[in-house]
């Protein structure tokens, strides 16, 4: 029996695993991708995450196609703001490009609406006022059902849902930081500031990316079958780093003592947190499907907790000092730096105000 939850202050129930795409149109061949989410929702998963950048739309294309003849039965996830194309709205925060991606996902989906929208990450020069105005129409169009965000600092976090207070609209409903063993920063602030304001925490890369499975090796290449061997430019970016190796040998030596997989325990890990509504897991494999599901029998005590806090402290990455490139702290702008800072506008409301 799956133990759907509540998203947030919503009324919207979902289960504790997401499918998530980012393997389909591009790694997951259509055919295996088609039988992952058949599975998947015969095992009661209703909860799916793509967004419209992933393989250039293929990746919702496929979900498009694979979740058609149960449509209604799916919580459908997307994602806006981050764009390959150079073009100066191609992407951002404009009511215009809002507009536009609902528009190209609602047609690669082949869906008459999205269930739920991300914000994909902060845009630091730009207010939030004028795309929280336009996901409101599109959810009074009928074409949106709900908002989230997704990669947002805690501060952030309550500054959209008191901005759509303020408007008179409801509030996002979802957050999707990222989340596991190896990098717990979103501890901190992050998933209690979701909690706080209302929104539920759908945290996503609970395995860090494959790093958690245990099956890289500190001084040897990996192999050209993994995503560390295929150059994933992400994954060289924020997850393969040594410590986080050696933390993942000793996170599958406590699992196989356990009698379980590392890959398992670490979802499972994730899932323990009461924090934690829903866990994004992004199989490349029906295989991989198949472990991210025995995860949900798999049973966190106080004696895993406390092995986990021996090796990652609660609110840190397993690094010391290690901040995501490509989401970075913005807490300091030198003033000898002034000419070419970035400064964070304040919301319209905040400006009449």
């Amino acid at each position: 029996m799956v133990d759907y939850r509540y998203l947030g202050r919503s009324a919207l129930k979902v289960s504790p695993i997401t499918l998530g795409t980012m393997m389909f149109g591009n790694q997951t061949p259509d055919d295996v991708a088609f039988r992952i989410i058949d599975k998947a929702h015969e095992q009661g998963i209703n909860f799916i995450d793509t967004a419209d950048v992933y393989h250039d739309g293929k990746s919702e294309q496929t979900v498009g196609k694979g979740i058609k003849k149960h449509r209604d039965d799916w919580v459908l996830a997307t994602k806006f703001v981050n764009s390959r194309d150079p073009k100066p709205n191609k992407g951002g925060y404009s009511r215009k490009w809002v507009y536009e991606t609902v528009e190209n996902s609602l047609r690669n989906l082949d869906t008459d609406y999205i269930d739920i929208i991300y914000f994909h990450r902060a845009v630091f020069d730009a207010s939030l006022d004028e795309p929280v105005r336009a996901i409101a129409d599109l959810i009074k169009a009928g074409k949106l059902r709900y908002f989230g965000v997704s990669n947002f600092r805690g501060w952030r976090i309550a500054e959209v849902a008191h901005l759509a207070d303020q408007l008179g609209i409801d509030r996002p409903i979802a957050s999707q930081p990222l989340y596991n063993i190896v990098n717990r920063t979103a501890e901190a602030e992050q998933l209690p500031a979701a909690v706080a304001n209302g929104l539920g925490n759908v945290s996503y890369s609970p395995l860090a990316r494959g790093v958690l499975t245990g099956k890289y090796n500190i001084g040897e290449a990996p192999g050209a079958d993994t995503r560390a061997g295929r150059g994933d430019k992400r994954m060289h970016d924020v997850e393969f780093r040594e410590e986080s190796i050696e933390v993942a040998k000793k996170v599958a030596a406590h699992a196989a003592a356990k009698g379980t997989t590392a890959a398992d325990f670490a979802l499972a890990w994730v899932l323990n947190n009461q924090l934690i509504t829903s866990a994004i897991a992004g199989p490349r494999t029906e295989e991989q499907w198949d472990g991210y599901i025995r995860a949900l029998d798999v049973k966190i005590d106080a004696d895993d907790e406390a092995l986990v806090d021996s090796l990652v402290a609660t609110g840190h990455p397993s690094t010391p000092g290690f901040t995501d490139p490509g989401h970075p702290v913005e807490g300091r702008v030198p003033r000898s730096a002034a000419g070419s800072a970035q400064i964070i506008p304040l919301s319209r409301t905040q400006r009449v105000a």
